[in-house]
């Protein structure tokens, strides 16, 4: 019996993530959609191949062939229904981030609690395998110490009327990128005892943050940076820097570009090597491990609650205080 999905916004994002990686995936089917416009969902499910439509989400939520849900509203949408799902006894899976704050974070770890499922923040970058590699390198200290990580991540400039425009729905650069370079840095690193803080001059549409930099401490001293805009071009890269190393890693995140390899590439004074990857689908191996977390195949990701909470906290923390700085 398959693992039956519902869909909670009838969305592109849902249509990549979901919809196509489900056709390829065995043991996933989406039954059912909601949207806010009950319109657009019968629409939505005709083009899709989805064969159930229910009015509202509330009446998803009551399907009781429904398994699992899949929210991809708005951010500040997030944490309600994420909370509302957990406690009708559906497994959920939402689209990063999670949620917007600390407090929201614990209220859908309660409500998981209660009523006994998997709460699933989707990154589509997590879990990747340079990420083990380069934790291999963190930790048996190959190239020295560990000194800094710099990221640079830049999107699309949100269009008129998107949400990313809008700050009470969620919107601007850092709630867009801070799960995916959080996550990396938990993956690789890890993100005990750090310290945080963030810069913005909330100069975009509505005061949103069209530049964002994020900073983390480690008690030993080594930094990470995250420098984050609405842009012209797509960017998403890591360098991290070692006392005897660097080691690049270019296009982490392009997952609409279909299947494409990774490669890390080592610098040291006398020699650069190329660490290859075997390519991969993001959606598609996105969803095979959420299908196993779901089905208990799969018992360690870092999409689960657990890691998932770390990250929200501290992108709380670096939103908040880069909002104090600013006044």
């Amino acid at each position: 019996m398959p693992l039956e999905l519902g869909l909670i916004g009838a969305t592109g994002i849902a249509e990549r993530a979901i919809l196509a990686p489900a056709r390829e995936v065995s043991g996933v089917a989406v039954r059912a959609v909601a949207a806010r416009d009950p319109v657009r969902a019968k629409e939505y499910a005709a083009t899709h191949g989805v064969s159930v439509v229910h009015e509202n989400y509330a009446a998803l939520l009551a399907d009781p062939d429904v398994h699992a849900v899949y929210i991809s509203l708005h951010t500040s949408g997030h944490h309600r229904w994420a909370v509302r799902a957990a406690l009708a006894g559906k497994h959920v899976i939402v689209e990063k981030p999670l949620c917007r704050t600390a407090k929201e974070v614990a209220e859908i770890e309660f409500a998981a609690s209660e009523g006994g499922v998997h709460v699933i923040e989707a990154v589509a970058s997590a879990g990747q395998e340079w990420q083990d590699a380069v934790r291999a390198m963190v930790l048996d200290g190959r190239f020295g110490r560990l000194v800094r990580v710099e990221t640079a991540m830049a999107f699309a400039v949100p269009a008129e009327g998107n949400y990313r425009n809008d700050p009470g729905l969620g919107g601007g650069i850092f709630l867009d990128a801070a799960s995916y370079w959080l996550e990396a840095l938990q993956s690789t690193v890890g993100l005990d005892g750090v310290e945080v803080e963030g810069r913005s001059d909330f100069d975009g549409p509505n005061a949103v943050d069209y530049v964002f930099d994020g900073v983390v401490r480690w008690p030993d001293g080594a930094e990470a940076t995250l420098s984050g805009e609405f842009g012209p071009s797509h960017l998403a890269d890591h360098l991290f820097t070692f006392e005897r190393a660097w080691v690049k890693l270019r296009h982490f995140l392009r997952p609409m570009m279909g299947v494409l390899p990774l490669n890390l590439v080592v610098i040291q004074a006398d020699e650069r090597k190329v660490v290859a990857f075997p390519a991969v689908s993001y959606y598609e191996r996105q969803l095979t491990r959420i299908r196993d977390l779901l089905t208990g195949t799969e018992v360690d990701w870092p999409g689960q609650l657990s890691a998932a909470v770390a990250r929200i906290e501290l992108m709380d923390d670096i939103h908040r205080d880069a909002r104090s700085r600013h006044g």
